[in-house]
């Protein structure tokens, strides 16, 4: 079962067409698709602090900045002096701000017992175990008592 030449020659120039379109993707250049630009990273950088008119800009975004800024009001002071308890200082940074709530062990005991495929006797033994898998911790003012 032969094929009919024509057949086989369009094959032929769709196998060579196909060949050409995927050799030609490869024919461009990494420049052309990528052109190096004519600044570098510092230059953006400096561009970016600065502002682009230089100093003077910069300058100018400060002065904005400042114009921005205003003193804290008494009710705002107040609010913050709510939430002091709560934040680190010097004085208060050696104690610690959540204190540890109480894990009791748990003693049992196990009653002898045969063990194994083949059992085997255990002598009866007794073992501790925390009651909480995980340390608890109280919240600030929770619990007062020391422990």
């Amino acid at each position: 079962m032969s094929q009919h030449p024509s057949i086989r020659s369009l094959s032929t120039c769709i196998a060579v067409l196909i060949l050409g379109v995927l050799s030609s993707g490869c024919s461009t250049s990494k420049d052309e698709i990528l052109p190096r630009p004519d600044s570098t990273m510092m230059d953006v950088w400096q561009q970016g602090t600065t502002g682009s008119g230089g100093s003077a800009a910069g300058q100018k975004l400060m002065d904005a900045r400042q114009s921005l800024r205003r003193p804290i009001s008494a009710a705002e002071l107040a609010a913050s002096n709510d939430q002091a308890e709560f934040s680190r200082t010097s004085q208060n940074e050696i104690y610690s701000q959540f204190k540890r709530l109480p894990n009791p062990d748990l003693v049992m005991y196990v009653f002898p017992h045969l063990a194994g495929s083949d059992p085997a006797p255990v002598p009866g033994y007794t073992t501790v175990f925390p009651f909480y898998q995980r340390v608890q911790y109280a919240m600030p003012g929770e619990r007062t008592e020391d422990y």
